[in-house]
């Protein structure tokens, strides 16, 4: 089995124990403890079971695949006999997951296109304009200063400079595709709210706590545009 797919597993296997509330119901009180819940929890935020689309049943063999493990009890399944079908099985439900995921951005993005002021650009992009800001708008190569929170198409919030209450400062050039684009429409003072396809956001791989082929949505104040240095030209060679 690949190591890809067995990491999977485990992430998924934990999860699903973090999530589980039938059987477990332990409080951490040691720092390890926290420190192995925290873990769990991350994970479980990583990789989300419920995009699976997994039965009550085949979440409850999840867990007790593990637990039995832990615990040194009979198996109640010839591992050998499916230990190929595990891959196969994780690798066709994270495809209709993907799937779905890809699915559901695309009709987010046509519903949100019938709100007042939304627009679509050729590359797939769709903005609104809340605020034009004013003076010069940034070009890919400047640095901008900017406040932003970042959500998924269901309003789960996985990035936000507001919350942490520090500005983000970056070169245009450095971030994903649909924030190049997009933040060159508004001069400083502006604010924009950006929904990003997957291709211009993190495409098939995603990112932290985001899936696969999510469709992102971005609420950015343009603070300040820092222009890019020019180059330092060379000193010309005396003949």
């Amino acid at each position: 089995m690949k190591k890809t797919s067995l990491m999977l597993l485990g992430l998924i296997t934990v999860s699903g124990l973090v999530g589980c509330k039938k059987d477990f119901n332990h409080d951490p009180s040691t720092e390890d403890e926290k420190a192995l819940y925290t873990y769990g929890a991350l994970l479980a935020q990583r990789v989300n079971p419920q995009q699976l689309q997994l039965t009550e049943g085949e979440m409850q063999s999840l867990v007790q695949g593990l637990w039995d493990n832990y615990k040194g009890n009979k198996e109640r399944v010839a591992l050998a006999d499916y230990r190929m079908k595990v891959q196969e099985v994780l690798e066709g439900r994270f495809k209709k997951a993907i799937e779905a995921n890809k699915d559901k951005g695309a009709n987010f993005i046509e519903t949100f296109l019938k709100e007042e002021g939304a627009v679509k650009t050729e590359s797939g992009l769709a903005y609104k304009i809340i605020k034009a800001g004013e003076g010069a708008k940034p070009s890919a190569e400047d640095v901008v200063k900017v406040h932003y929170t970042g959500t998924l198409i269901d309003g789960t919030v996985f990035d936000s400079s507001r919350e942490s209450g520090k500005e983000l400062e970056i070169p245009l050039n450095r971030v994903i595709k649909g924030w190049t684009e997009g933040l060159q429409l508004i001069g400083p003072g502006g604010q924009i709210k950006l929904v990003i396809p997957s291709d211009l956001g993190y495409g098939a791989a995603g990112a932290g706590t985001i899936p696969p082929e999510s469709t992102l949505v971005f609420d950015v104040e343009l603070i300040e545009v820092v222009k890019a240095e020019p180059a330092a030209k060379k000193p010309s060679k005396k003949k």
